[in-house]
C-alpha cells in the first residue's frame, strides 16, 4: 500500500499540468481517492476538515488585505509616487529604475497585490522609460521585479498563509521578513548600480525637458504628500502588529478602512468605485478559498494514506543532515514554481514538509521566511511567472515575451542569492521579532 499516496500525489501534480482548475482538481481527485480507501465515511471528515479551516480566525485577514490592495490601486498613490520619484531622481543614470525600485518597495509595505503593482507600474513607467531610451530588456526586469516585493515586504497574504500553515504566529513572520525585505531592496539597488556603470546607455538620465513634465507649482508640497498618506496607512498597519496594539487580522481591517479613507481624499471615491472593488476582492479570495478547500481534501487523503508517516519515514532512514534536507525541499518549491502558483505550493507542498522540519527542530519562523522567499520566485521564474504574464498584458506591442524572459532572470538569481544569504545567516530573520517580544 506504499505506493498508493505516491500514485495519490502524481494523479493530481499530471492534471495540474494539464490545465486543470487547481481547486477543482485537487478537491475532485480527492474525493475519488477518499471514497476508494475510505468509503462513505470520508464524507462525515471532510466537512469537519473545512469548517474548521474556515473558520481560522487568522485567514480572515487574507480578504481584507486584498480589499486594501485594490482600494489603494483605484486611489491613484501609484502614480503620484512615480512621478514624484522621477522629480527626485530622474537627473541620476538608472534614476527611472531606482525609482521604480521604491515605489515597488512602498507599494509592497501598503498593498502586497503582486498583479495590481505590476501593471500599474507597467502601465505608468514603461512607455516613459523605452521613450527615454532604455533597453527593453532592463526596464521590464525592474519592474518584474519590484512588483513582486509585495510577496515578501509585510503585510504579505503569502506570509498570513504560511502562518496558518506552519502555526507560526503571523506577526512574528510579519517582524522577521523586514530585514530580508530590505536585503532584497538593497541587492536589486546594487544590481542597477553595475547595470549603469557597465552598460551607461542602457539606464539612461531623463532630460531636463522632460523632467519639466513632472514638475509644477508646489513641488516640495507634492513630494510632502505623496509620501505622507501611504507612509501613514503603513505606520497604521505594521505599527500596530509591532507595537502588539493589534492582531494581523484586526491591522488588516485597518488598512482596509485606512485605504477606503486614502480615496476618499483624493476624490476618487464613489460608489462605482467601491462596487468594482468589492467584486474584485470577493473573485480572489473565493479562488484563494476554493483552492484551499481543495487543499484540505488533498492533504485528509494524503494523511489517511500515511503519505506524510510514509515520507518522513523515507527522509529519516536515508539519514538526511537538516540542511541536506531543506536544501532538497527549497530546490522541489523553487522548480514547482516554474509550473503552479504560489498558493497551490503552500497549501499542497508545505503541509507535507513542515512536520519533518519540526521533528529535526527546524525553527519554523526561519522555515517561513525562506520559503516565502522562495515563493517569490514563482512570479519571476519562466514560462509561467506570473508577473511576465500581468506586464505582457499592458507593455507595449514591441515588447516580445523572450525579452522579458531575458530581463527578469537576473533578479531570478539576485533573489536566489537573497535566500542564500537569510540560510547562511538564521538571525537575519529571527533578530528583530526576538528584540521586539523581549
Amino acid at each position: 500500500m506504499e505506493w498508493l499516496p505516491l500514485l495519490f500525489f502524481l494523479t493530481v501534480l499530471i492534471f495540474l499540468l494539464l490545465g486543470y482548475p487547481v481547486s477543482f482538481t485537487l478537491g475532485g481527485i480527492s474525493v475519488i481517492f477518499g471514497l476508494i480507501m475510505f468509503g462513505t465515511d470520508y464524507f462525515n471528515l471532510l466537512p469537519l476538515r473545512i469548517w474548521g479551516i474556515m473558520s481560522n480566525y487568522v485567514l480572515i485577514a487574507v480578504p481584507l488585505f486584498i480589499f486594501m490592495g485594490i482600494m489603494l490601486e483605484r486611489s491613484g498613490i501609484a502614480e503620484e509616487l512615480l512621478e514624484t520619484m522621477a522629480l527626485l531622481f530622474g537627473k541620476l543614470r538608472g534614476g527611472l529604475a531606482v525609482s521604480v525600485l521604491m515605489v515597488g518597495a512602498m507599494l509592497g509595505a501598503s498593498t502586497g497585490i503582486v498583479g495590481a503593482t505590476v501593471v500599474t507600474m507597467g502601465v505608468l513607467s514603461l512607455p516613459v522609460m523605452l521613450k527615454r531610451g532604455y533597453e527593453t530588456k532592463a526596464a521590464t526586469g525592474i519592474i518584474m521585479a519590484s512588483g513582486t516585493l509585495g510577496q515578501i515586504i509585510p503585510p504579505s497574504i503569502v506570509l498570513v498563509l504560511l502562518g496558518s500553515i506552519l502555526n507560526v504566529p503571523v506577526g512574528n513572520l510579519f517582524v522577521g521578513a523586514v530585514i530580508p525585505g530590505i536585503i532584497l531592496v538593497l541587492l536589486f539597488f546594487i544590481w542597477i548600480v553595475i547595470q549603469t556603470i557597465i552598460k551607461p546607455k542602457a539606464l539612461p538620465a531623463m532630460p531636463d525637458e522632460e523632467l519639466e513634465k513632472f514638475k509644477g507649482v508646489g513641488k516640495f508640497k507634492r513630494i510632502l504628500n505623496a509620501f505622507i498618506l501611504p507612509s501613514l496607512l503603513v505606520l497604521a498597519v505594521l505599527g500596530s502588529i509591532f507595537a502588539g496594539i493589534a492582531s494581523p487580522t484586526e491591522a488588516a481591517a485597518v488598512g482596509a478602512l485606512g485605504a477606503t479613507i486614502l480615496t476618499m481624499l483624493k476624490g476618487r471615491f464613489n460608489l462605482s468605485t467601491l462596487k468594482a472593488v468589492m467584486l474584485k476582492t470577493t473573485s480572489i479570495t473565493s479562488m484563494v478559498f476554493m483552492i484551499l478547500v481543495g487543499a484540505t481534501a488533498f492533504s485528509l487523503v494524503f494523511r489517511g494514506m500515511h503519505g506524510d508517516r510514509y515520507l518522513a519515514e523515507l527522509i529519516l532512514s536515508a539519514e538526511l543532515e537538516p540542511h541536506y534536507f531543506l536544501a532538497i525541499s527549497l530546490l522541489a518549491i523553487f522548480i514547482c514554481g516554474f509550473f503552479i502558483d504560489f498558493i497551490e505550493i503552500i497549501f499542497i507542498v508545505v503541509p507535507i514538509i513542515a512536520p519533518i522540519f519540526e521533528s529535526m527542530h527546524i525553527d519554523l519562523l526561519w522555515l517561513g521566511i525562506l520559503i516565502a522567499m522562495n515563493l517569490q520566485t514563482s512570479f519571476l521564474t519562466p514560462p509561467f511567472g506570473f508577473t511576465i504574464f500581468y506586464l505582457k498584458g499592458v507593455a507595449p506591442k514591441e515588447v516580445t515575451t523572450s525579452q522579458l524572459y531575458k530581463g527578469v532572470i537576473p533578479y531570478v538569481i539576485i533573489q536566489l542569492i537573497a535566500l542564500f544569504i537569510i540560510v547562511l545567516f538564521p538571525q537575519l530573520v529571527l533578530w528583530l521579532p526576538k528584540l521586539i517580544g523581549e
